[in-house]
This record gives C-alpha cells, sequence and structure tokens, in this order.
C-alpha cells in the first residue's frame, strides 16, 4: 500500500486526539478525520468520578484542546455521529447518519461501554452509569438531592464514586463481591487500606452480588441480591465493569475478542490499526492478549500508532510493551501503581509503610517484580519502574 492519503480515526477521545496530533507532528499531511460519537470536543474523562462529580471543576475544564488548538490540526471533524459499519474491502467508514468517510488507513479508538445491571435496560430516574460527561452530570444533579447513593462495583471508578459522594454529604453504601475490593488491581495492603479509610469516612461497604436493578415509578429504588437480599437507595450508580465498543465492526472481518484483536505493532490487519481501550494485543511478558483501561495507555499507545501506521508496510515498525501505570485520588491521598500488583504474592516496602499513608513498594511474583505501588513517596515508586519494565528479580541483582 502506498502512503496513506486518507486517515480516519474513529473516537474521538484520548486515545483517537493523541492519534491525529502524533500524526500531524510525523508530518502526515493528508486528510484527517477524527469521528467521535458524543457532541462535546474531546475531553478527559478521569476527573469525572472526581473533580467534576464533586462540583470542583465545571467541565469546560475536561477539555483537552481549546478550538484554536483542534482548529491547527486541520480535522474533518465529525462529532455526535457514532461509527456504524467498517467496509474493510473498500475501506468506508459509514456513519449513523448515512454519510461514509473513505479513507486508506482506519485507526479503531472507540474505547469502551459501561456494562448494566438487568433491569437496567431501559432508561430510569436514579440510575446511573459513569463514562461520559452527560453521565457524570447526571449523577452529580442526582447527588445534590443528598439521600441515598447504592455504589455497585468493586473496581476504581466505584471507589472513587463512593469517596466523592461521601465527601459530599451522601449516605453511601458500596456493594462489592470481596472482603478487600481493589485488592486485584492495587495488591492486597494497599486495598486493605483505602478499604479501611472508605470506613472511617462513613462509607458502609457490603458484600455480596447484584442480580437486578429494583425499581417503581419509573425510578430505580436499589438493587437485589442473589442472596434475596434488597439493597434500598434513592440513587444507584453501576460501576459494574465495561465491554469494548465494538458491536459496528462485527462482519467486518477483524478478530473480535475482547477488544480489537491486534499484533504486537497495534495493527489489526492491513490499514486498520487500534488505540486505547478497546485494543488487545500480546502481552510481551506472558504472550497472551489483554487490554488495557488506563488513561497513559490511551497515550502512549496512540503515538506508536501513528509511528507505525506512517512507517509503512515495509519500514520499521516498533513493538508496544508499555509499563502499566495507574493512579487513583482518594481521600487526599494519590495512590499510584506501576504493572500488576494485583498478580503478586509478596510485598517489599523500599521506603515507609502503609500504616504512615507513605510508601514506596515492590510487588514480587515467583522471585520477579510485577509491579509497584506507592502513595506520597514518588520518587522511589519511580526508581521501580524500570524493575517492572525488565519483570527483574527480586531483590534486584540477582539471578
Amino acid at each position: 500500500m502506498s502512503a496513506p492519503r486518507r486517515i480516519a480515526v474513529v473516537g474521538a477521545g484520548a486515545a483517537g486526539l493523541h492519534t491525529a496530533e502524533a500524526l500531524r507532528r510525523a508530518g502526515y499531511d493528508g486528510r484527517l478525520t477524527l469521528i467521535g460519537a458524543e457532541d462535546a470536543p474531546p475531553y478527559d474523562r478521569p476527573p469525572l468520578s472526581k473533580h467534576l462529580l464533586s462540583g470542583q471543576w465545571q467541565p469546560e475544564r475536561l477539555t483537552l484542546r481549546d478550538p484554536r488548538a483542534l482548529e491547527e490540526l486541520r480535522l474533518d471533524l465529525r462529532l455526535g455521529v457514532p461509527a456504524r459499519r467498517l467496509d474493510r474491502r473498500t475501506r468506508t467508514v459509514h456513519l449513523a447518519d448515512g454519510r461514509e468517510v473513505p479513507c486508506d488507513a482506519v485507526v479503531i479508538a472507540t474505547g469502551v461501554r459501561p456494562r448494566r445491571l438487568p433491569g437496567a435496560e431501559t432508561p430510569l430516574a436514579g440510575a446511573h452509569v459513569l463514562r461520559t460527561l452527560a453521565d457524570a452530570l447526571a449523577l452529580r444533579e442526582d447527588l445534590r438531592a443528598g439521600g441515598r447513593l447504592l455504589v455497585v462495583g468493586g473496581g476504581l471508578l466505584g471507589a472513587e464514586a463512593a469517596a466523592t459522594a461521601v465527601g459530599l454529604g451522601a449516605e453511601v453504601t458500596w456493594l462489592v463481591s470481596t472482603d478487600t475490593p481493589l485488592a486485584a488491581v492495587l495488591g492486597t495492603e494497599t486495598a486493605a487500606l483505602l478499604t479501611g479509610l472508605h470506613r472511617e469516612h462513613g462509607v458502609r461497604i457490603h458484600r455480596g452480588a447484584a442480580t437486578g436493578l429494583l425499581h417503581r415509578d419509573g425510578r430505580a429504588t436499589g438493587v437485589r441480591l442473589a442472596d434475596g437480599t434488597d439493597l434500598v437507595a434513592d440513587t444507584v450508580l453501576m460501576a459494574v465493569g465495561s465491554e469494548p465498543a465494538t458491536d459496528w465492526l462485527a462482519g467486518s472481518g477483524l478478530r473480535l475478542d475482547d477488544g480489537v484483536v491486534c499484533d504486537a505493532h497495534c495493527a489489526a490487519g492491513p490499514g486498520v490499526w487500534a488505540a486505547g481501550d478497546a485494543a488487545s494485543w500480546p502481552d510481551p511478558h506472558t504472550g497472551r492478549h489483554r487490554r488495557l483501561e488506563q488513561r497513559t495507555n490511551a497515550t502512549d499507545q496512540a503515538l506508536l500508532v501513528a509511528r507505525n501506521l506512517l512507517a509503512g508496510p515495509d519500514g520499521t515498525r516498533q513493538a508496544y510493551t508499555p509499563v502499566p501505570y495507574l493512579w487513583t485520588d482518594q481521600y487526599g491521598l494519590r495512590i499510584q501503581a506501576y504493572g500488576r500488583p494485583g498478580d503478586a504474592d509478596r510485598f517489599e516496602p523500599v521506603e515507609g509503610s502503609v500504616a504512615e499513608h507513605r510508601f514506596a513498594a515492590a510487588c514480587v511474583r515467583d522471585g520477579r517484580v510485577v509491579g509497584a505501588v506507592g502513595i506520597a513517596a514518588a520518587r522511589a515508586l519511580r526508581g521501580l519502574r524500570s524493575q517492572v519494565a525488565a519483570h527483574g528479580p527480586w531483590p534486584p541483582g540477582e539471578a
């Protein structure tokens, strides 16, 4: 294939925007179409569950680029119109409004969509998910009315929303499936610290499995658990995970298996690439395909996709070998983590202690560093990053 003259980036979130910017910085001067399902220009999602939900920030502060910066990218910007189909034979993206976008190369950056509980198939007042700007504003409006909030789901999104809501004065119940939520993400020790902080701040933590949403007269009233218990609430947030937004690719011939399946260079097929939450590629340590729903991954993968796309089929392509990184802000603490702390069987502090709420620790499995986690010890934590990247031995220097 000759150098592309028309590139379509489907998805106008962080991954899509950063792909477009990287293409322009690399000298691409052809037609560049950026397609987004939402009406809003590209914005940052991590603050939705914290700064925006609390009311500290207003929506305009989340915008990733001002209008002038977007104009300088010389984009064919299509906002508020989802992609409906990809025809790989003709290299055409079909949009929901009936228009078509012909292109020589496509970058898929459509991210994920939130899962919902049974009973939430149709909109209900007081029943929320938290993925978009509109979602966060609707939940914020309900929280202003006070009352009881039930957060369903023990991941980072649920934890952040619970912490924010209790800070606003809501009566918060957090429904989780394990005694130590977040252990799979942050490791047992750090997760136990956070669980304790939630309880100290008045969050009621309930262990159980929701089987469906309860509602009456068009409004959510709580959830029913597998043991038959009903948890009642005035507002319900469903933070029960997400799934790749790839339904529009059905029939495209691309391999779809928990995301768009790519090779090590993030190519899904000739002229088709993927970046961000919806991209699945082989992990260099395990060989198994994986996805990362992390903000830094959206940026890093976008940069690599732009570089590999412009290299052409005969150019030198770079494999994607990220060091996963996440952070979460709860109760005035910023918890940061590299790699996969939840996979560890040993927790090795190198500075501070969990009890002090200030530490950096290596997370070790089978004698190898699989992750690192810390609070208020950024320098020591950054020092562990290379060990995580290399999957190095612990203690360092041992074979």
